[in-house]
């Protein structure tokens, strides 16, 4: 786009003394010199690439000076191609005017930016239906440049043909608008270009720009639709190159520009602006080139392995609480949403000036709709606007206030006051910060009726949200380094207010029932929107950020006009915004001791609203996909027993007063084989009664019953439970040791995740154990092939007709870029968790059949598992165990829990799966 100094460009190649060579080998070998001369052109290439490698070694933040020189060595190689073919391979005396050819390099190429494995993207231009040696020429060259091992995209096209065809196709259209002379015949060139202007692009701006502006929407919603994304797309996302270089397209075919800099003389950018488009630019082609280097292919996709290589090659280095890969992230998203601040300028201004066209041509020329005031600013066109340039300096809490009028309002905020906005947001001082209408104008716009996400997006792209909250500064494009969350700290954070206000107006009520109903109940609607806000407000610190983030929490509240209930409210929500998900998914919700414990904590009806609704609309914002009817299931079991304790002050009934209720409703569910209740259900202990529910144990009973009267010694029932989102798998066994972690092995051979396993045993030496079974996508297996696979699968491990450990080791984990995280294993044990069992955790990188292998470790140090319960954070598994030893006590000796801690360690260690795989 702009034109950069190349020092030293002969080191990176030098064509007259590479030309000397050439013809040097022409002269003393002739036509068989080919094969020469190609092994000189790649030692050219190689040693070009290093010295450009070894400059942005040297300099690794020089994005622009490094495509540039890419390019620059590509011209170069172009140019000797040519001059060779037609000297020497293809000569003509005396050429015709049909025998002309110009060269143009389009696309990256054509602005010179080009990445060290980027395609050579080329058009040959002649004058008319091509000539013979016009073709021979073209022909020869991408000969010699494909075996130079260059990816071409190349097109060969006569100057009408390529006017013709610009019309009818925007990609042609777009290569042509930013194509660059390199070599041949410069009046064909200028011929091209003349006709480009005066018959495609003259009349068709307004079009050019609607067709651009859906290709970029169209490309967004492909790329995610976020520019916080954990793992960018740095060239196709939203905020990534290609959003800089839209808008240098619509910029030179609108108004003609030649570079990205003649922008602020037409009036689209500020020269401020433009600065910051040159940073963001340079930054994002340096990150691009690093990544081709490493790699050494086109490659665009910030992964997370590429981004712990990229953050030390361009010299990011830890920092307490925030590890390099992380502040190298949260760079990269800062440019990013600068792309994204700069390109909602940029059309605006254009929409402006489109607008003021129409309104001088059109049937209302002349006529113009008259502004209304809305408390001293303009709005006008379904947008407000600052009615001076001084307008914020006079009073800056109006930088506050003009988001609250445009939430409350429902309005944009014109692109003049946002630019505004953005310059002025440094007035923000610890003044603004503790005044009492700024707070209470933030507090409004936070529990807005209408789209706080949208406007807090906003306040927060031009700087204000940040500098106001300085707390929430801090985790401005803060990324977390882990495959779990979706997206960066602060659009996480918004993302979870968004959902929140769609709760309350009753639009996501089919994913969110009780939450949809609790939030009318609770005593301030403005605490818990305050509570969302500040839940994560204390990441990166290098401490708990639950911890650091309710002493926040008691700091912020007062400062926002909360009220000293409502301060103790959120400091507590805060503390615990991850109780009820590690209790709902990690402890068996059917021991009366979690739902004690629970209850225990939470102590309050409000908090227990309060709380589910903040981890409802928590998890949800994490990313597509991480909320389902499972986990909707289980947090809601979990209220509605802790609602019944506090309610209560006790469970509403004893254990033998549970049993009869749920034995009372399991009657009612078989009805005509009622008599199954005392026939089969008098072989299960009370246990089983509390653990499992009534719709689980009506079908168990049947299935024993069924597989009693065939006289089979395995039964296997699959079935697909819509209500838990779920594969609910049953198997009735003869009972023997290690019978669940072979179960476990033939589930994940069948490409299935265990999300929850109860495990029982009959008075006649029976198991029945329950499974609920996911696909690694957290979707459940519910076609026919599939219930028949995963049956067939557990049949075969169950009958040892499968070598499990090798088979399991081989098979891939869905999440293949967990390797990219370095996660040691944890094992806790509580013996407070449940009056009768130990309970075991275990924190491991996720890996192929991590179960099967914690399984098999928990039989060999002869424990009973009682149940199972696997939750999946991204790359990280947190896998529990309610266990007995042989005699069904708990496990209390310190030296009997370190061999089973040992045990666990070693089954979910790197080195266990490294020796599995080399079995």
């Amino acid at each position: 786009m702009n034109s950069v100094k190349i020092p030293r460009q002969r080191a990176i190649i030098d064509r007259r003394k590479t030309a000397e060579a050439i013809n040097a080998l022409v002269a003393e070998k002739g036509d068989a010199a080919r094969n020469e001369i190609v092994s000189l052109l790649k030692d050219v290439l190689r040693n070009g690439r290093a010295e450009i490698a070894k400059r942005l070694a040297e300099n690794p933040s020089a994005g622009h000076e490094c495509v540039a020189a890419q390019a620059l060595l590509i011209d170069q190689m172009l140019r000797l191609v040519h001059d060779h073919v037609i000297e020497h391979v293809y000569p003509a005396g005396n050429r015709s005017s049909a025998e002309r050819i110009a060269i143009l390099a389009v696309g990256g190429y054509g602005r010179a930016e080009m990445a060290p494995h980027s395609d050579v993207d080329i058009a040959f231009i002649t004058p008319m239906k091509r000539a013979a040696w016009c073709e021979q020429v073209i022909e020869a060259m991408l000969y010699f440049l494909w075996d130079l091992g260059l990816k071409v995209g190349q097109s060969s096209r006569t100057v009408d043909e390529t006017i013709r065809m610009a019309k009818e196709d925007l990609t042609i259209r777009t290569a042509l608008l930013e194509s660059r002379f390199i070599w041949g015949d410069r009046a064909l060139y200028a011929e091209t270009g003349r006709r480009f202007w005066a018959e495609v692009a003259k009349g068709s701006e307004r079009q050019f720009l609607t067709q651009k502006l859906e290709e970029r929407d169209a490309r967004h919603k492909r790329m995610g639709d976020s520019r916080y994304v954990v793992e960018p797309n740095i060239k196709e996302g939203k905020g990534g190159l290609r959003d800089l270089q839209t808008l240098y397209w619509i910029g030179k075919y609108v108004h003609r520009v030649r570079s990205a800099a003649e922008l602020v003389d037409v009036g689209l950018l500020t020269k401020a602006e433009y600065s910051s488009f040159r940073r963001a630019e340079g930054f994002l082609l340096a990150v691009r080139s690093h990544m081709h280097m490493i790699t050494g292919r086109a490659e665009d996709r910030l992964t997370f392995d590429l981004q712990r290589e990229v953050a030390a090659r361009m010299n990011f280095a830890d920092r307490p609480g925030k590890s390099a890969v992380e502040r190298f992230m949260q760079f990269y998203f800062i440019q990013a949403r600068r792309v994204g601040s700069l390109t909602g300028v940029f059309l605006a201004h254009l929409d402006d000036e489109f607008a003021k066209k129409r309104a001088r041509k059109g049937f209302f020329a002349g006529w113009n709709q008259k502004a209304r005031t809305l408390k001293g600013y303009r709005v006008f066109g379904g947008r407000i606007a600052a009615p001076s340039d001084d307008w914020f300096k006079k009073y800056p809490v109006r930088l506050i206030e003009v988001f609250q009028l445009a939430e409350a309002n429902s309005l944009e905020i014109h692109p003049d006051t946002m630019r505004q906005a953005d310059r002025d947001s440094t007035l923000i001082k610890a003044n603004i910060r503790e005044d009492k209408c700024a707070n209470a104008l933030f507090v409004e716009l936070l529990a807005g009726r209408n789209d706080p996400e949208t406007v807090l997006r906003w306040m927060n792209e031009a700087g204000v949200f940040g500098r106001f909250v300085p707390d929430f500064g801090k985790v401005n494009a803060q990324m977390q380094f882990d495959m779990y969350h979706h997206y960066t700290v602060d659009e996480h954070t918004i993302r979870a207010i968004g959902l929140l206000s769609r709760i309350e107006k009753g639009e996501l009520s089919a994913d969110h029932p009780r939450s949809t109903r609790l939030i009318h109940r609770v005593n301030s609607r403005r605490a818990i929107y305050v509570a969302v806000l500040l839940h994560d407000i204390a990441k990166g610190r290098g401490g708990d950020h639950s911890v650091l983030g309710a002493e926040v929490a008691e700091e912020l509240c007062p400062r926002f006009g909360l009220s000293e209930n409502e301060t103790e409210l959120v400091a507590w929500l805060v503390r615990y915004h991850l109780l009820m998900s590690a209790t709902a998914f990690k402890r068996d919700l059917t021991d009366p001791k979690t739902i004690e414990n629970f209850v225990g904590e939470v102590q309050s009806l409000e908090r227990l609203r309060n709380l589910m609704i903040l981890t409802a609309v928590d998890i949800r914002a994490v990313g597509p996909g991480t909320w389902n009817s499972w986990k909707g299931q289980l947090l809601g079991d979990l209220y509605d027993a802790a609602q019944e304790r506090l309610r209560l002050g006790h469970m509403k009934h004893g254990r033998q007063q549970r049993i009869a209720a749920k034995q009372e409703a399991v009657v009612a569910l078989l009805g005509d084989k009622a008599h199954l209740k005392e026939d089969v259900g008098s072989l299960l202990d009370d246990s089983y009664w509390i653990a499992e529910h009534e719709d689980m144990i009506t079908s168990n009973l049947i299935q024993y019953e069924i597989a009693r009267k065939n006289e089979e010694q395995l039964s296997i029932h699959c079935e697909f439970d819509a209500t838990r989102g779920a594969t609910l798998v049953s198997v009735i066994a003869a009972d023997h040791p290690g019978l669940f972690f072979r179960i476990a092995g033939g589930i994940a051979l069948a490409g299935a995740n265990i999300i929850d396993a109860r495990i029982h045993t009959t008075r006649t030496g029976y198991a029945v154990d329950n499974f609920l079974v996911q696909d690694p996508h957290g979707q459940p297996f519910a076609e026919g092939r599939q219930l028949e696979r995963l049956k067939r699968s557990i049949r075969d491990a169950l009958a040892n007709r499968v070598d499990l450990v090798p088979k399991l080791a081989a098979r891939p984990l869905p999440i293949t870029r967990s390797s990219a995280f370095r996660i040691a294993p944890r094992v806790t044990f509580d013996n407070n968790a449940s009056g009768r069992f130990t309970v075991i955790e275990v924190n491991a990188r996720d890996r192929p059949a991590l179960l099967n292998r914690l399984a098999r470790a928990l039989f060999e140090s002869k424990l009973v598992i009682q149940s199972a319960h696997v939750t999946a954070y991204g790359e990280r598994a947190a896998d529990t165990f309610y266990v007995t030893d042989l005699l069904g006590a708990k496990i209390t000796a310190d030296d009997r829990l370190k061999e089973i801690s040992d045990r666990l360690l070693h089954a979910a260690s790197d080195a266990r799966q490294k020796q599995l795989e080399e079995a």
